[in-house]
């Protein structure tokens, strides 16, 4: 049953949705009469209450992708599918301590305070003090945010890992990073980070992805991905099952790595074809590298790749 002070989304019977806050007193006029928020609170989710007309109106209950798209913004958009799939790649759960910066509009930081659970902790940096206070206000309207910690600070005087008030020395497991330049960061994401951590970027523009790629390939990092994700809809029709017209196509470019020291006895085992050695080679040039100085050092012919596989 729904509560005062709960979020509600009611709904007409010509499917526009309302969400709203149920507050005593504070009723609903619509076009089709007046909802009473008394009758509200004594309507089970997925029932119907009426207006004082007598027409219908279905009380449902938002879920976590509603809070997330209900949120007020003065900041790029992130749809619940770039979320979903970044909490998923950072591991994002009970007990574990994530970073994120900026904090924007807060809506990431809703979902990382809902999938972080009671013993989670998440430290949410924003230098623009408009977007930390808009970050604090969302996080609270949506309910959540008991595990959050808000900084206003610049992340150019790193993560705080020796700030008795933030890490206070207690490396993180995971950072997102949404920033503008987040190359010039990475050592401060390093110095705040478990080794082996996951590490998570946003850009909207092909330039700075690459730029941000040439940044990585000089640091400790491996398994890099470049992704977007595309959402298309389809008609639930049983008898004309078909796409819909409109889709949520690009949004942004995802970024992924993990921090891993490298090391020549590990490249050496790794044998290229002809196509990865003109890749490499050029990654080396690309360095200022010398292309014999890794890989191919050892005889790779004997390595067990067997083990390996499926």
């Amino acid at each position: 049953m729904p509560q005062y002070g709960d979020l509600a989304y009611l709904t007409s019977v010509k499917g526009k949705k309302k969400l709203l806050r149920i507050k005593e007193n504070e009723d609903w006029q619509t076009q089709h009469g007046l909802v009473k928020m008394e009758d509200v609170v004594n309507t089970p989710y997925g029932s119907e209450v009426k207006s004082s007309l007598g027409v219908p109106f279905r009380v449902e209950r938002p879920e976590l992708f509603d809070l997330i798209m209900g949120i007020k913004r003065q900041t790029q958009i992130m749809y619940p599918k770039d979320m979903g799939y970044i909490c998923m790649k950072l591991g994002v759960g009970n007990g574990r301590t994530i970073l994120e910066a900026g904090s924007g509009s807060g809506g990431l930081t809703i979902a990382l305070s809902w999938f972080s659970g009671e013993k989670g902790t998440v430290h949410t940096f924003e230098a623009r003090e408009e977007f930390h206070k808009l970050a604090k206000k969302n996080v609270a309207w949506a309910g959540v945010g008991h595990n959050v910690h808000f900084h206003h600070r610049d992340i150019a005087e790193g993560f705080g890992i020796d700030d008795p008030e933030i890490l206070n020395g207690k490396k993180a497991d995971a950072l997102f990073l949404d920033v503008r330049i987040p190359w010039d960061y990475l050592d401060h994401a390093l110095a705040a980070l478990v080794p082996g951590a996951p590490i998570a970027f946003l850009l909207p523009c092909v330039d700075q992805v690459s730029q941000l790629l040439l940044a990585l390939e000089k640091g400790p990092f491996e398994n890099t991905e470049v992704i977007e994700i595309l959402v298309r809809p389809w008609k639930p029709v049983p008898d004309r099952l078909r796409p819909a017209d409109r889709m949520c196509a690009h949004t942004c470019f995802l970024v992924f790595t993990k921090h891993q020291e490298k090391s020549q006895e590990w490249d050496s085992y790794i044998k290229l074809g002809t196509r990865e050695r003109k890749q490499h080679a050029a990654k080396m040039k690309r360095l200022g590298l010398d292309a014999d100085d890794s890989f191919g050092a050892q005889d790779a012919d004997n390595f067990e790749t067997e083990d390996f596989q499926d």
